[in-house]
């Protein structure tokens, strides 16, 4: 409406989160203790179709990576032997959990 002042977001989404908070302690619900260094965010990996292919890319090699890393492998001689660079190898190994043996 013309003439008439906008509300203040910022008091509205308070507003929203003051009601919000109420209604979850109002049910019982206790306090969540999350300690540091813990979230349910993995490593800053942004949705873009591009790094969505190149994630897929990279899960294809990790069943051989996996592989590698049970034989003994260091991150090194397992990037060698699968003929990539042991950046790219640590990249694979930190997302999809794979340890490997020795210096990182």
């Amino acid at each position: 409406m013309i003439g008439v002042p906008m509300p203040n977001p910022r008091d509205s989404i308070l507003a929203n989160l003051n009601q919000q908070l109420e209604q979850y302690f109002g049910a019982g619900k206790p306090v969540q203790e999350i300690p540091a260094g813990v979230s349910g965010e993995k490593a800053a990996m942004f949705g873009t179709s591009h790094s969505n292919k190149l994630r897929v890319e990279r899960d294809k090699l990790a069943p051989r990576m996996k592989e590698l890393a049970d034989a003994g492998k260091t991150v090194i001689e397992a990037a060698k032997e699968m003929g990539m660079e042991t950046k790219r190898a640590r990249l694979i190994a930190r997302e999809n959990d794979i340890k490997f043996p020795g210096p990182p």
